[in-house]
C-alpha cells in the first residue's frame, strides 16, 4: 500500500503546517536550542513532499522503492522531526526529547537513530552529492524512486554543491529534485553581504538544470512545481523557493537573531498565539 496520504487537499496542507510549526516551537524551547528560523521556513515544502508528493510506506520504512528525502540543511531538522512523527514513524512523545542526551532526535539528522531518515546530515554542502549518489543507483538498479534534497540558500556558499550540480547534469538525473529553501538569510547575515547569488536561475541554468522558481509559501505554486519537475525528463530540476525565515510568527520573520536559538518562555507563549488561531 503507497502512502495514503497523498491524496490530501491544500486547505489540509496548510492545517499540518500550521500543526507542525508549533511542534517544531515546542520542541526548540525545551530543548533549550535548535533552529526555529530555517526550521519554520522550510515547513510548507516538507509538508508537501511527505503528505502530497513523495512515495513513502511509514509502517515500513526501508522500504526499497520508496522516495528518499536529504534534509541537507540539517540544523532545521524539527520540522522534519515533526512530520516523520506526525506520519507514525515514531511516536510523538520522542518530539519532547529533542538534543537531549541518548534521544533518538539529536540536533542534525542521525540516520542510525531516528526511524524516517534516508541519510545523516550537518556538515553544509554535502546532501546534494548524497543525493546524486541516491539517484545514480536508483538508475543503476532500475529502481523507480525519486531523491529530493533540501540546501539552505547559505550553503549553496560550498563549492561542493556545485561539484555535484554539475555531475548531477552529465549523468542527466531526472530523478533528482533540489529544492532551495531560499530564505536569504544565513548564520551571519544576508546572502548579498555575505556571497550574493543572484542570478540563482542563470547560475542552475548554465549547470544543466532545468529551474523553477516560486513563493515557497504558496501550497498551489508548490505542487505545481513539484509537478513540474517530475515530469521533465531531460536532467535533474531545482527549485529555488522564496520564503520567509520564521515564517508563521512575526517577531521571528526575516530576523537574523532567530535563525539559531531557542525561544523564552514569554517568547514561545507569543508565538504560540499567533499560530494557534
Amino acid at each position: 500500500m503507497e502512502h495514503i496520504a497523498r491524496n490530501t487537499d491544500v486547505d489540509s496542507l496548510r492545517e499540518i503546517a500550521r500543526q507542525l510549526r508549533i511542534d517544531a516551537l515546542k520542541m526548540i524551547h525545551l530543548a533549550g536550542g535548535g533552529h526555529p528560523g530555517g526550521s519554520l521556513s522550510a515547513a510548507d515544502l516538507i509538508v508537501s513532499l511527505y503528505f502530497r508528493v513523495m512515495n513513502i510506506r511509514p509502517g515500513e520504512p526501508d522500504w526499497p522503492d520508496r522516495d528518499r528525502f536529504v534534509l541537507s540543511k540539517g540544523h532545521g531538522c524539527p520540522i522534519l522531526y515533526a512530520t516523520l512523527a506526525r506520519l507514525g514513524y515514531f511516536d510523538r512523545a520522542h518530539l519532547d526529547t529533542l538534543r537531549k542526551l541518548g534521544s533518538i532526535l539529536q540536533g542534525h539528522p542521525d540516520m542510525k537513530r531516528t526511524p524516517g531518515l534516508d541519510t545523516t546530515t550537518g556538515s553544509l554542502g554535502q546532501g546534494l552529492s548524497i543525493g546524486l549518489g541516491m539517484a545514480l543507483m536508483g538508475k543503476l538498479s532500475a529502481r523507480p524512486y525519486r531523491v529530493f534534497v533540501m540546501l539552505g540558500c547559505g550553503e549553496l556558499d560550498e563549492g561542493q554543491v556545485w561539484e555535484a550540480a554539475m555531475c548531477a547534469a552529465k549523468y542527466k538525473t531526472n530523478n533528482l529534485l533540489a529544492i532551495i529553501d531560499y530564505n536569504q538569510l544565513q548564520l551571519d547575515g544576508t546572502n548579498d553581504e555575505i556571497m550574493p547569488l543572484e542570478p540563482l536561475d542563470d547560475k542552475w541554468r548554465s549547470f544543466g538544470w532545468n529551474a523553477i522558481r516560486i513563493d515557497g509559501h504558496d501550497f498551489e505554486a508548490i505542487l505545481e512545481a513539484y509537478a513540474q519537475a517530475a515530469a521533465h525528463e531531460q536532467g535533474p530540476t531545482v527549485i529555488i523557493a522564496k520564503t520567509v525565515k520564521g515564517k508563521g510568527v512575526s517577531f521571528m520573520e526575516d530576523q537574523l537573531d532567530w535563525h539559531g536559538r531557542a525561544p523564552s518562555d514569554k517568547q514561545l507563549e507569543s508565538a504560540l498565539r499567533e499560530l494557534e488561531v
